[in-house]
């Protein structure tokens, strides 16, 4: 994990930029403010925080307080700095984008996996954005100030994405996916067998109170801790103990498939944050783990590609549709599955 550099307080100005902010749950039992905030800003130390609170950096309902400070219930915390967040100080780069389909009102790209796709927490070059920045000018901003995005896809899950390269492209395809009417079909490796043919998964998705790092499906009382959430899954093939699916997002919450597909039992292969970079399902021989560790080298990321992308063009009304091939770290990775559940009895 990338440690997050804190950035050293600046004598030249009395201004302070908001760059974290976080309300306390109303049940939060008291713990220290440093304690509290290492679960939630990813890549943080508790040295780097500590200094920012002997800083002043840190408060707590408007006021600076130390790290031994407890947080309590509905206590709203901030991490302020005298200068602005990195992700709103966008510097184009020279990056190669694949496009796979372009005009004057959008274009679609087919991102990698490992591109972030805009700055922020540890990842301030690089990106997605700093790439069409460089590459497009005067793209529109979103409701959270990111130039052109309409939606976003995790770091290490590649596939494609639609930018808007106007305000009235921006509005329309927000719209758009707020709706629910554009198509976002994705492909999975899952660990386990998955028996039902297809089906759906509804369960409000919000961060894991615990692991603040996660998201987790939330349901019966505590569902008003998550938003709405529908994924439909079909099963392409069983390969033993995983299955590949196909999974079409009805909304699109942060890690949808990722929490979802682990609710119903069956994680991402290889999904670091969530567990399935272990071994959930198959045999205690050594060979077995040999293999599987093998297929975690050839894939060393979560096995999710958002294959298929289909929505209204803004300005001709046209139906668009766009697939991609699945990246070969996926694709190998199956074929090694496929070739061992030929050969093995299960």
């Amino acid at each position: 994990m990338q440690e997050h550099n804190f950035p050293q307080p600046q004598e030249e100005s009395d201004e302070l930029y908001e760059h974290y902010s976080f309300t306390a749950d109303k049940g939060q039992q008291p713990l220290r403010v440093d304690k509290y905030l290492m679960n939630f800003i990813e890549g943080a130390t508790r040295n780097k925080i500590q200094q920012a609170a002997k800083d002043g950096n840190i408060h707590v309902n408007d006021n600076p307080v130390k790290s031994n400070y407890k947080v309590k219930g509905n206590d709203v915390i901030r991490v302020l700095f005298e200068h602005p967040p990195y992700e709103n100080l966008l510097v184009g780069e020279d990056i190669p984008i694949d496009i796979v389909y372009e005009d004057d009102d959008l274009l679609v790209v087919n991102k990698p996996a490992g591109m972030v796709v805009h700055p922020g927490h540890g990842n301030y070059s690089g990106t997605l954005i700093n790439a069409l920045v460089y590459h497009i000018e005067n793209l529109p901003k979103n409701s959270n100030e990111r130039p052109g995005l309409v939606h976003r896809i995790d770091k290490d899950t590649s596939g494609l994405l639609v930018v808007a390269k106007t305000e009235e492209a921006m509005t329309h395809l927000a719209k758009q996916f707020f709706n629910k009417t554009s198509e976002r079909i994705y492909h999975a490796l899952v660990w386990g067998n998955v028996e039902e043919d297809e089906g759906t998964i509804e369960g409000n998705i919000g961060r894991h109170p615990k692991n603040r790092l996660q998201n987790t499906v939330f349901f019966g009382d505590d569902a008003e801790k998550g938003k709405a959430a529908v994924t439909h899954y079909k099963v392409l093939e069983r390969l033993g103990y995983v299955t590949l699916v196909s999974c079409q997002l009805e909304t699109g919450r942060t890690h949808q498939i990722r929490v979802h597909m682990k609710h119903i039992g069956h994680t991402l292969f290889n999904d670091a944050r969530y567990g399935g970079e272990r071994i959930l399902k198959g045999t205690t021989f050594t060979k077995y783990k040999q293999f599987v560790d093998n297929c975690f080298k050839i894939l060393p990321r979560q096995a999710l590609h958002a294959k298929t992308l289909g929505f209204i063009h803004p300005t001709t009304g046209e139906k668009m549709s766009f697939n991609s091939e699945v990246p070969a770290d996926i694709a190998t990775c199956v074929e090694k599955w496929r070739n061992y559940a030929k050969h093995t009895e299960m």
